[in-house]
């Protein structure tokens, strides 16, 4: 034991002195050598951050409504490119009930994490985001055994639980930041000093978080879903939606009419209509999710199915 540390020691000297000389030769390199350094280690320190919050159900083997957050976390690393797999990681499943003076509600809450960069793409894109959703989905039905409804909605809220929680779950361990940067530092060896030539000045060696951080207690797992898995192509129908006013310009209901060609029976057509947002899929061939304009009474809403036009009308009265 003794023997080991006189060598740890030594080694830490020879490091010192090695950045003392680039420090002395290359003021500047030392310096962008740090930066570098400093930057990679927030990066890989840095916690998730709630996106958005999704709900939908579990169907098999126990039906149960599930809350799914996605997460932006910096550890995931972004595609390679538009053709590459694209990373992400899953917690593992927590179920939770909730009890009120009313009603108790029991429903099971899975964080999911992608790339920062993936995820902003995604709020541009309608179809990319639903790509996400839905590749996150399939994730978790692999990984869990899980049967889950190809129905969900976004919710208000970003995120279900607590943010304490989500980053517990999606981190695996919690770990004091002095021993976090001690870990780190042992991992900057003299053979990575030594790998920085002059002939490259760019070339700095990379601070890299120890697999042990990085893996937790195999509760943060990432994996690569390539988009070309998913064999679900929903496409957006064509749609028109109005309000429509009384005699006094005072607004009475939202109309939405959706043309579904090659569709014939209303038993095809699953719709979902809260106060402030619509679902509709229609046998795995189209899906449209709208944001409401207004809030609507969703117990007074009425749908009509006009089978030789391939139109459904939806009346949904304002609350």
């Amino acid at each position: 034991m003794e023997t080991s540390s006189k060598g740890l020691l030594t080694q830490v000297t020879q490091l010192w002195n090695l950045l003392d000389d680039l420090a002395e030769s290359d003021p500047e390199g030392y310096e962008k050598f740090i930066q570098q350094q400093l930057k990679k280690g927030k990066q890989l320190c840095s916690a998730p951050e709630p996106q958005l919050c999704l709900q939908t159900r579990i169907l098999k083997p126990k039906e149960k409504i599930l809350f799914i957050n996605l997460c932006q976390w910096t550890r995931i690393p972004a595609p390679q490119s538009t053709t590459h797999p694209v990373p992400l990681a899953v917690g593992k499943p927590e179920d939770t009930t909730e009890t009120s003076v009313i009603h108790t509600d029991a429903y099971t809450v899975i964080d999911v994490a992608y790339n920062p960069d993936v995820l902003q793409a995604a709020e541009k894109d309608q179809l990319k985001k639903n790509q996400l959703i839905q590749m996150a989905m399939k994730c978790i039905e692999e990984q869990f055994q899980f049967s889950l409804s190809h129905s969900y909605r976004i919710t208000k809220f970003r995120i279900k639980g607590s943010i304490q929680r989500m980053k517990q779950n999606l981190m695996g361990i919690q770990t004091d930041s002095t021993d976090l940067r001690e870990k780190m530092r042992r991992e900057l060896t003299i053979g990575h000093i030594r790998s920085s030539t002059m002939s490259n000045p760019d070339h700095f060696p990379q601070l890299l978080l120890p697999k042990d951080q990085v893996s937790g207690k195999a509760v943060c797992l990432i994996e690569e879903i390539s988009s070309t898995e998913i064999q679900v192509e929903m496409k957006i129908p064509a749609y028109e939606i109005k309000i429509v006013h009384d005699h006094n310009e005072k607004p009475l209901k939202i109309e939405l009419k959706v043309e579904l060609p090659g569709i014939n029976s209303v038993s095809l057509c699953d719709l979902s209509v809260s106060e402030d947002d619509l679902l509709i899929e229609v046998s795995e061939k189209y899906r449209l999710h709208l944001n409401l304009p207004k809030p609507v009474d969703t117990e007074m809403t009425t749908a009509k199915f006009i089978k030789e036009k391939s139109t459904l009308i939806i009346t949904m009265p304002l609350v």
